[in-house]
């Protein structure tokens, strides 16, 4: 990712969670394909219907931008979301025999609901900074997590496999370099108290970063 001063800032404050991220066995499971299929399951029924609310942060994202490079940015994170990250999410249930409506009916845990409320209604009442600063957790961690499994080596195993590709592609990295220097041009001439608040809101989605991988290999 690109050099980043004020997001590199948010990034390193909160280094001891995203370490506890990259190590929690949730995500080293995925990496080396000990995973257990009933956690991954649950993992993806849970990450479907967080991803319906995720698609809608970036569609108020693009009704909030002041330009059109902006509008098409997120609107292309709309896209990506929408027929790539939970296409795959479609085609692996499929594999398990879980069909589209039962995914799509599936019931969000505390958990979720949580963390997509924190989402939505940061949308709704923050402007576009705002937004950045709390979808960067899940848009930008996932990205590194892929890059570190990656490097680690590509378990045998195709659907974490596949999880790992997606999230490690050019695509997906390019999409998170562009929040991540967005972030930045916000942050450059802001007062100290806007830049605690979106210390405080990439924070928060961070932690429910951590909690929801916790709750998937809890499944609670």
């Amino acid at each position: 990712m690109p050099e980043a001063t004020f997001y590199r800032e948010m990034r390193d404050t909160t280094d001891p969670l995203w370490e506890t991220i990259f190590q929690h066995p949730f995500v080293k499971g995925i990496g080396d394909g000990t995973l257990s299929r009933d956690r991954f399951e649950f993992y993806l029924k849970q990450d479907y219907v967080y991803l319906i609310d995720f698609s809608r942060v970036f569609a108020l994202a693009c009704a909030k931008s002041r330009t059109l490079p902006d509008m098409g940015s997120f609107a292309a994170l709309l896209h990506a979301t929408l027929n790539k990250e939970m296409e795959l999410h479609r085609k692996t249930c499929a594999a398990f025999g879980i069909a589209e409506e039962e995914l799509a009916k599936t019931r969000k845990s505390p958990i979720t609901s949580a963390y997509t409320d924190l989402l939505v209604r940061t949308a709704y009442e923050g402007g576009l900074a705002d937004i950045l600063a709390v979808l960067l957790p899940c848009a930008c961690g996932y990205v590194e997590i892929g890059k570190r499994l990656t490097s680690e080596g590509l378990p045998a195993d195709r659907f974490y496999r596949d999880w790992i590709e997606t999230y490690a592609s050019p695509e997906f990295r390019d999409f998170g370099d562009w929040l991540i220097r967005r972030m930045n041009e916000f942050a450059a001439d802001a007062p100290a108290q806007r830049r605690e608040r979106w210390h405080r809101l990439y924070e928060s989605s961070a932690r429910y970063e951590h909690l929801f991988f916790d709750m998937s290999w809890k499944k609670e």
